[in-house]
């Protein structure tokens, strides 16, 4: 069983590493910020190892640098729930009298892991750990307690950005995920299981890379480690011995809920850009290619007369798109990017997705049996399934979110594609548009009488509607289609 170490009650660990680094400040917006990067050109001295003590000792440093950077990060939401009659489901609704329906709301806590990433106090942590929450507090090393705020969150990488107020904060240097090596030392730092756990450090090794179909996000690229993760981890630091942050460790895989040698973390390298972006923004301005494409099967193989199942079949190209421009066309299978082979359409998907919009990536593509090179300009993708700033409240009060309708979802669905078409990606069980029967993978396709074709059209027609107000929402489920009707939080 695939699960989230997200505690509800426990401590958050966050880690820095003290490597020879290269300071890079830019401006925003929202302030200026700086990431501490590791020299490539000049990395850290490697430390002779005479003795099992001299082992010990270089573990014992990177923990120790590690641990200033280490805080907790709390959240509170107010949870509401409908009452029932009890006699309803036996003697039908009303058969004593019309009442009306009752609504009880508690209180409830979580705590998940994050870690420092610039000295004016930005903090990345998962997703999941912040969703939904109505306040967010940060502890730090020392017991000093900070609110945060939320800066933005990106639920197709289950990454967000949370910020607390200061200066001169620890902060992490970011290394580079895609010099990791299977079978390479690694340690993780966190605070599993409760809070009194904090600063928990374990170490192994990476048990694989690229691991994706795992079903818990959209853009899975996950690095598999046996170091031990359990419930609490969430938002954590993967380290390598450089002391470097390398991953976010974000799931694991188990039967009994707790550690069985099966971490998933989420790499630095994909986390920069949505870091970046977020910050900079307020929003991810996802990289956009302008393509549907599949991967291929030993039929479509034989049919294409390829030699094998390697690469990823174009089935659409986008009019007025970044391939269509480049000359992309219809049936060429992509078999290389950037130098990278593609094993498959999920290889190409998730690369693409690393990468910053402006950036030219070199395709090599077959093509009636002669390769050949495409260079293509990657474009900003027309919208977004995130969680943006300024919009927590909204998202809070509906109780679910969504993201773009891709190709890979509509085919999971089992619906055409339409680009943009909003998708819901995840709803709250507790909430009353979950009440009133919208569940997760509906196409939403109006509000309020209003036609729905993009995220940004779904936003937009939300953000009139106040606290009692009543949504009328329709949606595609498959070859139906449904209307659902909740009152706005």
């Amino acid at each position: 069983m695939l699960q989230r170490p997200y505690a509800r009650y426990g401590a958050v660990a966050l880690l820095i590493a003290a490597a020879v680094v290269l300071q890079l400040t830019s401006e925003s917006a929202s302030g200026s910020f700086q990431f501490l990067e590791a020299r490539s050109e000049n990395p850290p001295a490697d430390r002779p190892i005479t003795s099992l003590r001299d082992m010990s000792d270089a573990m014992v440093d990177i923990a120790a640098k590690s641990n200033a950077t280490v805080v907790t990060v709390f959240t509170e939401r107010t949870v509401r729930v409908q009452q029932r009659d009890p006699f309803a489901e036996f003697f039908g609704p009303g058969f004593f009298g019309p009442s009306q329906p009752r609504e009880r709301q508690f209180n409830q806590s979580g705590q998940g892991s994050g870690v420092i990433v610039s000295r004016d106090g930005y903090i990345v942590t998962n997703n999941h750990v912040i969703a939904n929450a109505d306040s967010i507090r940060v502890r730090t090393l020392d017991n000093t307690v900070y609110p945060a705020k939320l800066v933005g969150a990106d639920p197709s990488t289950d990454i967000a950005i949370i910020k607390v107020e200061g200066r001169d904060f620890p902060a992490i240097t970011l290394g580079d995920s895609d010099r990791l090596r299977v079978g390479e030392w690694i340690l993780a730092i966190g605070s599993p299981l409760s809070e009194n756990l904090a600063n928990t450090v374990t170490m192994g090794i990476v048990s694989a890379r690229g691991r994706s179909n795992v079903g818990l996000i959209d853009l899975e690229d996950f690095i598999q480690t046996d170091a031990a993760i359990n419930p609490g981890n969430s938002g954590g630091a993967l380290l390598n011995l450089d002391g470097e942050l390398v991953g976010i460790n974000t799931a694991i895989a188990s039967r009994s809920g707790g550690f069985q040698g099966i971490g998933f973390a989420i790499p630095i390298n994909m986390v920069r850009n949505i870091m970046k972006s977020i910050i900079e923004t307020g929003r991810v301005v996802r990289p956009w290619i302008g393509i549907y494409f599949q991967s291929i099967d030993e039929t479509m193989a034989k049919a294409l007369n390829l030699p094998n199942t390697d690469g990823a079949l174009v089935a659409q190209v986008v009019d007025e798109g970044p391939a269509k421009k480049a000359g992309l066309q219809e049936g060429d299978v992509i078999i290389e990017v950037d130098g990278r082979k593609i094993q498959n359409g999920s290889v190409l998907r998730i690369y693409v997705a690393a990468q910053i919009p402006g950036k030219v990536v070199r395709l090599k593509v077959l093509r009636d049996g002669r390769t050949r090179d495409v260079n293509i300009t990657l474009g900003d993708m027309p919208r977004e399934g995130t969680v943006e700033a300024g919009r927590g409240a909204l998202w809070d009060r509906l109780g679910f979110t969504v993201e773009a309708l891709g190709a890979d979802r509509a085919r999971e669905l089992q619906v055409p594609a339409a680009a943009g078409r909003a998708v819901v990606l995840a709803i709250d069980p507790n909430s009353k548009a979950f009440a009133s029967g919208l569940r997760k993978d509906d196409i939403l396709i109006g509000i309020n009488r209003r036609n729905i074709r993009s995220v940004e059209e779904a936003t937009a027609a939300f953000e009139p509607i106040r606290g009692g107000d009543v949504v009328l929402v329709q949606v595609q489920r498959g070859r139906q289609t449904l209307f659902f009707a909740f009152n706005m939080d």
